[in-house]
């Protein structure tokens, strides 16, 4: 009994590590923002964040259209900087520093 419980809590645990890496975040999106699309852009996050609102950018993300948004921003940006597995964390940190969140980020 106290090897399946052990066996069991260490399944549970492994899982949660493992989730905790599938979820977006905003400071993850900061810092791909500073690696991947800072120089293409040519200005820093808190400026890309601030040119919509909250519900603007989640409107944008709901549409599937953040790849283009950013390419209308950014035109020099390449395509190698928009995987499908940045945009996650783009958006939230887009979304946690737009214009009407209050927020500022540091970069």
């Amino acid at each position: 009994m106290k090897k399946l419980l052990g066996a069991i809590f260490i399944a549970v645990l492994g899982l949660s590590f493992m989730s905790t890496s599938a979820f977006a975040d905003s400071a993850k999106g900061q810092k791909l923002y500073l690696k991947k699309l800072k120089k293409a852009c040519g200005f820093n996050g808190a400026v890309m964040s601030k040119k919509h609102t909250q519900a603007e950018w989640k409107a944008i993300e709901d549409a599937g259209k953040l790849k283009d948004e950013i390419k209308k921003f950014c035109p020099k940006v390449k395509d190698k900087a928009l995987k499908k597995r940045y945009l996650k964390n783009y958006y939230d940190f887009f979304y946690n520093y737009a214009s009407d969140s209050g927020n500022v980020p540091s970069c």
